[in-house]
């Protein structure tokens, strides 16, 4: 098959790239160019951050700061909205000016490897969901939980955000 016939067949697949793409679609795309995403700080009245457990194959288990890629024509504002009712169950409202914008290049990765990770200060409008709340010491895909301080077990890439989960950067 040559490239034009390729990309034809490739372009067929994606149906509507605004709603998402087929996960290998999606991954190839990943291996092309860098992805951007957008992360949400959420802090509480206790000075708090808001983080979820991820455990999705990419990383090894561990907490995140809540964050999604944008899709094709989305905007920022959409991302950022979608991020919070798909994560958390909640809305947002959020700081328009970014706290951080920070490349993520990670070497050894094949898929998934090259981020423009931007960070929104972003505050809870709606209540969480209690039933998605960490209850124990052994959280579960997707719960979440307000930290005082970075957790050592936080994604490695996120460990960028260590400033603004402390209280010390915000």
């Amino acid at each position: 098959m040559d490239m034009a016939n390729a990309i034809a067949l490739l372009d067929k697949t994606a149906i509507n790239p605004s709603s998402g793409l087929p996960e290998e679609l999606f991954l190839l795309v990943s291996r092309l160019t860098p992805l951007i995403n957008v992360d949400l700080l959420i802090k509480n009245e206790l000075g708090q951050t808001l983080l979820t457990w991820r455990d999705d194959g990419f990383y090894p288990p561990s907490w995140h700061v809540p964050g999604g890629i944008i899709r094709y024509k989305e905007t920022f504002d959409k991302r950022i909205k979608e991020t919070a009712k798909n994560e958390l169950g909640a809305e947002v409202v959020y700081e328009p000016k970014p706290l951080a914008i920070n490349e993520v290049i990670i070497e050894k990765r094949k898929n998934r490897g090259h981020f423009i990770s931007i960070l929104y200060a972003c505050r809870l409008i709606t209540p969480l969901n209690d039933e998605s709340k960490c209850q124990n010491k052994a959280p579960r895909k997707n719960e979440w939980q307000w930290h005082s301080a970075c957790p050592e077990n936080i994604i490695s890439v996120h460990k960028m955000y260590k400033e603004y989960i402390n209280g010390t950067k915000y």
